[in-house]
């Protein structure tokens, strides 16, 4: 799976940087007998399902231009934006976390929960440290990036 995701990775960042968009990731899966391959797309002011549209047809011609094929079996192409709440997984995504509210899942109860949404202050290799609101008073929470699960935008009620 990782062969193919690195032989259409080369092919496909070209034509997402030349329309400006932004790599965010890909997934290639078998889920119920069926291969998927996921390429997930983003802009800057976010990105709309006709410039989506777009996209998936110029990266299914260039994918089937691919010789030797790198796909082993018939799949299915699926191109969409991350989404509002996406997971934080790069650098890019880190940068652009900074001072935005989150939602951090951990492996570990980290002062008696594992589950917490707020604002992320600061981060580093070894920890980060997320504004959270305990009753009507503001807290900033220290979190080691060892203990995190996963993390994510979200949407703050």
């Amino acid at each position: 799976m990782a062969k193919v995701k690195d032989s259409v990775l080369k092919e496909i960042k070209p034509i997402i940087a030349e329309r400006k968009d932004e790599f965010v990731d890909i997934e290639y899966v078998k889920e119920k007998g069926q291969n998927y391959l996921r390429i997930y797309v983003d802009r800057e002011n976010g990105i709309d399902m006709d410039e989506i549209a777009g996209l998936s047809e110029l990266l299914s011609a260039k994918l089937d231009q691919i010789q030797p094929d790198p796909f082993p079996d018939p799949y299915i192409l699926e191109v969409s934006s991350p989404g509002i709440e996406r997971l934080i997984r790069n650098e890019t995504d880190w940068q652009k976390a900074l001072n935005e509210y989150v939602h951090v899942k951990l492996y570990q109860k980290v002062e008696g929960g594992k589950e917490y949404e707020g604002t992320l202050k600061s981060y580093n290799d070894s920890e980060i440290e997320l504004e959270i609101k305990v009753k009507t008073k503001k807290k900033v929470l220290s979190l080691p990036r060892k203990t995190i699960a996963s993390i994510r935008f979200a949407i703050e009620f």
